[in-house]
């Protein structure tokens, strides 16, 4: 049959697949009853269903750790009257962009580009963005072995100078998976990582895969958005989507909970309390939220309550807390414990602080309590510079510290319960140059994507500190950064300042993660960060620059960051973990 073409707007904006939801009593066009596993659950074309109660049962025969989608359906409340306690309507939109009105972007890819699969551990990396965007996995040999299928196609974005995966979307054929006569096709899992430096890639990965299907003759491609996601539906919308009265079934699952029930007390908590709640109410320990806003909770199972600021728990004595928030004791601590630690000094008269800058070439400037890179200076190396930077620290402590600036990667090693459970290369704050926008504007974009993908814990902020490290990179906050030029613009690599993570655990050297033990015991610590400055974490050299006593658990995936964690809280649900739910 061919496809059924649209006259008219009127027809286009109110005739969405209605007419593939045929009369029962009369004869259907499609294939009966289709399912298109996707790795990650199967997409269920309600359409193709001519009895209620088979569409039901196929939706309750969902395998267990996947998210089947019902969607099409002509008679939604008719399917979850035959389940209403397995089944539930997702509150999600259907936007549907018609693609003889799709016209190609003027700005092509820079930095990037969007091919299919060629490898298998692209498929390794799909999941390894699923997991950072909370996104269920997908079986890696399944995609791999389906990679040539012309009912699916997988998209990848990879980044031109480091060869990584950096975005991916899937898309699926609705006229080669059921004969569609309205030769329809969908868009599902976007993502990019959230570390990605470049701008511009979900729309570069929607814009070719709308060029995909165009390629192919197909009419539309529809895609399914949660109601909320308004970051995400002005990107659609931008791209000319228009929204369709399209709904989905999903069923209950432990997947979904948060689709069907009210949101938890915990809804405003940050990522890194969120986190470890999350993992408790899913082994059956009890949640209080004591304050949100400052990330306090208790956590109760079997009489036996604990008290949590995010990782800072009361199994962390006060003593402990003390050790890692006075900078000058952290370090003296660790050098008593052989560890390996710049040199430091206490800021005090101006002689003698600029001696030390002479001594070492180059210093850090910091105060001696504080957190979240805040009022730290890195690669100073002027006596104007020092000044200032002195200044800027004792915004926030009076106490300042100077110390040996010791060039490297920085990483963070999580310890709990005095074994390594996650390492991570944190990069400071980068901008990647367009040929059009000034590094002003770039930072500000740059900021609000990082805001966007942590949940509000990433900005960079456009402070002196931001203008001296474009300064001392010879630009100005107004130049104009020619395209594809990546300009680092913090000095620091805090999460908080705009830096990115990125997990290296299986690549730590032992000698590194033997230090990061032996520092944790001599603070005495259950639950600690430590932050080194490595030549390679492939190597052994390093030196330890800070403890943190409250690391953050949250974007260390798919390090199972949060669970020991709770192993440590209470290690009676630590083996319930390994049981299927």
């Amino acid at each position: 049959m061919q496809p059924r073409i649209h006259d008219t707007r009127l027809d286009r904006k109110h005739g969405p697949s209605l007419q593939l939801w045929h009369d029962p009593q009369e004869p259907s066009v499609l294939q009966a009853n289709v399912a298109v596993p996707c790795g990650w659950g199967r997409l269920i074309f309600a359409h193709t269903f001519a009895e209620p109660d088979v569409l039901a049962r196929t939706l309750m025969e969902e395998e267990p750790g996947q998210r089947d989608i019902a969607l099409y359906l002509r008679d939604p409340h008719v399917i979850l009257s035959l389940a209403p306690q397995e089944l539930f309507l997702d509150p999600s939109h259907t936007y549907r962009l018609w693609l003889d009105r799709y016209r190609a972007g003027r700005v092509r890819p820079q930095g990037y580009v969007i091919r299919q699969l060629r490898k298998r551990t692209d498929c390794e990396a799909i999941n390894r963005i699923y997991a950072t965007r909370q996104m269920v996995s997908a079986d890696p040999s399944f995609i791999w072995s389906h990679r040539q299928s012309r009912v699916i196609t997988w998209l990848v974005a990879e980044d031109v100078a480091t060869g990584q995966v950096v975005g991916t979307v899937t898309g699926v054929d609705h006229q080669l998976a059921f004969d569609d006569p309205e030769s329809g096709s969908s868009l599902w899992c976007l993502a990019v990582d959230p570390q990605a430096p470049h701008p511009g890639i979900g729309e570069a990965l929607v814009r070719h895969l709308a060029e995909h299907f165009v390629a192919r003759g197909r009419a539309f491609m529809d895609l399914s958005v949660l109601h909320d996601n308004s970051h995400a539906i002005g990107l659609y919308e931008k791209l000319g989507f228009q929204r369709v009265p399209v709904f989905c079934l999903k069923r209950k699952n432990s997947i979904n909970e948060p689709l069907y029930i009210a949101p938890p007390p915990e809804a405003d908590l940050n990522p890194y309390a969120a986190i470890i709640i999350k993992e408790a109410r899913r082994r059956g320990i009890g949640v209080e939220v004591i304050d949100a806003e400052g990330g306090f909770f208790s956590l109760s199972l079997g009489g036996r309550s604990v008290v949590c600021r995010e990782s800072l728990s009361e199994l962390t004595t006060a003593v402990a807390m003390s050790r890692c928030d006075d900078k000058r004791v952290t370090r003296r601590l660790l050098e008593a414990a052989g560890l390996r630690v710049p040199a430091q000094q206490a800021a005090t008269l101006a002689e003698e602080n600029e001696a030390f800058l002479r001594a070492q070439g180059s210093v850090v400037v910091k105060p001696v309590r504080g957190e979240q890179g805040k009022g730290i200076s890195v690669d100073v190396r002027t006596p104007a510079d020092l000044r200032q930077a002195i200044e800027r620290a004792r915004v926030c402590d009076a106490n300042v510290i100077l110390e040996r600036f010791c060039p490297g990667s920085d990483l963070r090693i999580v310890v709990i319960d005095y074994e390594v459970v996650a390492a991570a290369i944190r990069k400071p704050a980068e901008v990647t140059g367009t040929g059009r926008h000034t590094i002003a504007e770039l930072i500000e974009k740059q900021s609000r994507r990082r805001a966007a993908a942590t949940g509000g814990e990433s900005r960079i902020p456009m402070d002196a500190e931001t203008e001296r490290c474009v300064k001392a990179a010879g630009h100005s906050m107004t130049d104009v950064l020619p395209a594809g030029t990546c300009l680092a613009v913090r000095k620091t690599a805090n999460l908080h300042t705009g830096g990115t993570i990125h997990d290296v655990t299986a690549q730590l050297h032992p000698a590194l993660a033997e230090a990061a033990v032996v520092a944790a015991r001599a603070l005495s610590i259950p639950v600690v960060g430590l932050d080194f400055l490595v030549p390679t974490v492939e190597g052994p050299d390093y030196v330890i620059i800070e403890a943190n006593e409250r690391p953050g658990l949250a974007n260390h995936e798919p390090q199972p960051t949060a669970e020991r964690f709770v192993d440590l809280l209470f290690p009676q649900t630590a083996a319930r973990e390994a049981v299927p739910a």
